[in-house]
């Protein structure tokens, strides 16, 4: 039951909310409200469920029970991790559509001019008060400068100097989030939901992004596995877990401490219980069949069939990671001589670049979006030809490569792995993808079912299985949850071969690596 005042600023309220995909239940009968000004961080491991919530929030997906009622009077702005660029669309194109509605209002006003010659008096005085409205409301909106609107958010975002004429599928992961992101804040929603908007961003557009949410005066809800980012913007936190859906107050240390808190609670009860349980059977079992204590056996037994039992969540799987390793390679792992990076030799990303890794070094690769990291790293294992100069690998390499991003095939998980690893049996198979922590409803799925977590377990799971070297990561530890990012951590520092490593968050490759490397040095775009 809502109290008067908190429905006065209700902005969104889902109540018992019940979904599942096939026989795997997401949510049962969860419920959740949006309150003016809350800046809401929704959590909990992959898989939980935190994408489907935010597509049923958005009518996307339509929830098997349970209602989704928004305020009539807010427009949401939706950035999401997971939407489709088409080939063929220029950036300027994806910026536009921030304005799709106020197109469709042209389209409205050319439409009644049109029919204004064969209106009667009645009929034109109407037509020219909607004409009237339309017309105010293209004004206030910015509509006869949309261009010029375009061209001031790109250029504070950094995606002017992409050239707003570009395919945006030709944009590396940062820059398609970047745009997607500009296009947002040019629809000006009263409500953000963001999906993991710091996937793939560097440094300083993560700081830039961290700053206008802490400066946000609207609600907002927020999906993130970087926990300085989510500390540092929301205040109320949403966990889920095994299908249920809790509200705490604070940050994500608070939601921490008072969930170890419930957690210790409920495992005390559930172990008083279950002594109680056992004390009861045992008088049951030992006094039902004589005449004297029947009735005081009966009575327990009343007592036991009547008890609301405890039961505790199962507990997670909680990946394990330990990278096979091969044999030591060569001193060198590689070595370029003024190699220069690109795919347009009109337009190269990179001055001559002179750079040499050795054994067992493990090294960060840093610099801001579309500056060539990932290309680097294709060019380096000769995935893509170098506008200019060389790089030459080392002897003895077994290479390991963790690629930004892959499109999900149709294959099931274990079918996934079977075809890397012929000769493994079924419960090998099994056995591996359970090590990644993936529950045997996840590892019968299609890996394009799985959330970005999951699908990036997969992954790993392929990479820790076979033997290397040399890891090449660009960007693993994207949608990849606490849990999973800590034992990545543990097990890169004990990997004792080298390591070439993209990443965007600080708090993972310190302490993990040896050098950093900052491509900005060698662009020609910074």
């Amino acid at each position: 039951m809502l109290f008067k005042k908190e429905s006065l600023f209700m902005i969104l309220n889902v109540e018992n909310l019940t979904h599942g995909f096939g026989d795997r239940a997401i949510f049962d009968n969860v419920s959740f409200r949006l309150l003016k000004g809350e800046h809401i961080g929704l959590i909990g491991a992959n898989g939980e469920g935190k994408s489907t919530f935010m597509n049923i929030v958005t009518g996307k997906l339509m929830p098997d029970e349970g209602k989704v009622e928004w305020n009539k009077n807010v427009r949401v702005g939706y950035l999401d991790q997971h939407a489709v660029l088409t080939k063929g669309m220029t950036i300027r194109d994806v910026l536009k559509d921030a304005f799709k509605y106020l197109f469709e209002l042209e389209e409205k006003m050319n439409e009644i001019c049109d029919k204004l010659g064969e209106a009667s008096d009645d009929e034109m005085t109407l037509m020219m008060e909607e004409l009237g409205t339309i017309q105010d409301i293209l004004t206030n909106n910015d509509f006869y400068v949309i261009d010029s609107k375009i061209e001031e958010v790109s250029r504070a975002l950094g995606i002017l100097e992409l050239g707003l004429d570009k395919d945006v599928t030709e944009c590396s992961g940062g820059q398609r989030t970047k745009i997607l992101l500009c296009k947002l804040l040019l629809e000006k929603p009263e409500i953000l939901l963001l999906d993991e908007p710091t996937n793939y961003l560097d440094a300083n557009h993560i700081e830039w992004l961290k700053r206008y949410l802490q400066e946000y005066e609207n609600a907002f809800i927020l999906i993130s596995h970087d926990i300085p980012f989510l500390n540092s913007v929301v205040n109320i936190i949403y966990h889920m877990e095994n299908q249920e859906l809790n509200r705490y107050v604070g940050d994500y240390d608070k939601f921490q401490e008072v969930y170890a808190v419930k957690k210790a609670q409920l495992e005390a009860a559930y172990n008083r219980q279950q002594q109680e349980i056992a004390d009861l059977k045992d008088f049951v079992a030992r006094n039902k069949a004589r005449v004297s204590t029947r009735n005081m056996a009966m009575s327990r037994q009343k007592k036991l069939d009547k008890m609301d039992v405890i039961e505790l969540a199962k507990e997670k799987p909680k990946p394990e990671f330990n990278f096979r390793e091969a044999r030591a390679a060569g001193k060198v792992i590689f070595e370029t001589t003024d190699l220069v990076i690109g795919y347009d030799k009109n337009a190269p990303l990179s001055k001559p670049i002179n750079l040499r890794m050795e054994r067992g070094e493990k090294i960060a690769i840093v610099g801001t979006n579309g500056i060539g990291k990932s290309t680097l790293l294709k060019s380096l294992l000769g995935i893509i030809n170098p506008i200019s100069g060389k790089a030459i690998l080392g002897d003895y390499l077994y290479k390991g490569y963790f690629e930004q991003e892959m499109e999900p095939k149709s294959n099931t998980c274990i079918e996934e792995i079977w075809e890397e690893f012929p000769s493994f049996t079924q419960y090998e198979v099994r056995s591996a993808l359970a090590k990644c922590g993936l529950t045997t409803k996840h590892i019968e799925s299609q890996v394009r079912v799985l959330s970005g977590g999951e699908q990036a377990k997969v992954r790993l799971c392929k990479l820790i299985n076979n033997e290397t070297n040399v890891l090449i990561l660009d960007e693993p530890t994207n949608h990849l949850d606490v849990d999973a990012k800590d034992e990545l951590k543990r097990a890169l520092k004990e990997y004792k071969g080298a390591i070439l490593l993209v990443c965007h968050e600080p708090e993972f490759y310190e302490g993990l690596v040896d050098k950093v490397w900052n491509l900005e040095e060698y662009s020609l775009l910074s």
